[in-house]
């Protein structure tokens, strides 16, 4: 098709095999580890899920563990509520720093929100508000975590703020841009 690293195209695939990646990298479920070096430690609930398709079970180290997926196709994803969309936002919105602990390295933090050579409105698995912005009425710097039914997670580091929202027709995410820039100014 085209040589790796010169075209883009938005699909599950890539991340579904980062995560099996991921999964025989550390050799037990992916859950289990976000939950254990992530969610925990930013007092995430204990409320959130996070599963694989019904096909995805694997064999690691002679046990059956079941290699979570990117999306939220077919029965597979994460499954949050907004208090723990906001912990990760506001864990990401610190550089990966959650009070004196450093939970994600800065350097991988920086390093997913700069633009992709293929596309300058994604880094790793975020949107970036560059160039062509997606979000005229959001900050140019501001960058998006979205998934399935237009659930997102927005910070706008000019401003210092992290946003959640769930289920909002994708029409209307501008609107709420302007309006929360005039609440702002107000």
């Amino acid at each position: 098709m085209k040589a790796p690293g010169t075209f883009y195209e938005y699909n599950d695939v890539r991340v579904n095999l980062l995560a099996y990646a991921l999964l025989q990298r550390f050799g037990r479920a992916l859950p289990e580890v976000l939950r254990e070096r992530v969610m925990d430690p930013i007092g995430a609930s204990k409320d959130w899920e996070w599963h694989g398709y019904s096909t995805s079970w694997t064999e690691v180290n002679g046990k059956r563990v079941q290699s979570v997926s990117g999306g939220a196709h077919w029965g597979g994803g994460m499954f949050i509520g907004a208090r723990d969309h906001a912990r990760v936002g506001l864990l990401v919105s610190r550089n990966g720093r959650w009070g004196d602990r450093q939970i994600l390295p800065a350097a991988w933090v920086k390093d997913m929100l700069t633009p992709s050579p293929t596309n300058e409105g994604y880094g790793y698995l975020w949107w970036l508000n560059r160039g062509a912005a997606r979000y005229p009425s959001a900050s140019p710097s501001s960058v998006f975590a979205l998934g399935a039914g237009t659930n997102m997670i927005w910070i706008d580091p000019e401003h210092d703020l992290v946003t959640v929202l769930r289920w909002i027709d994708k029409t209307k995410i501008d609107g709420f841009f302007s309006h929360l820039a005039a609440a702002r100014a107000a």
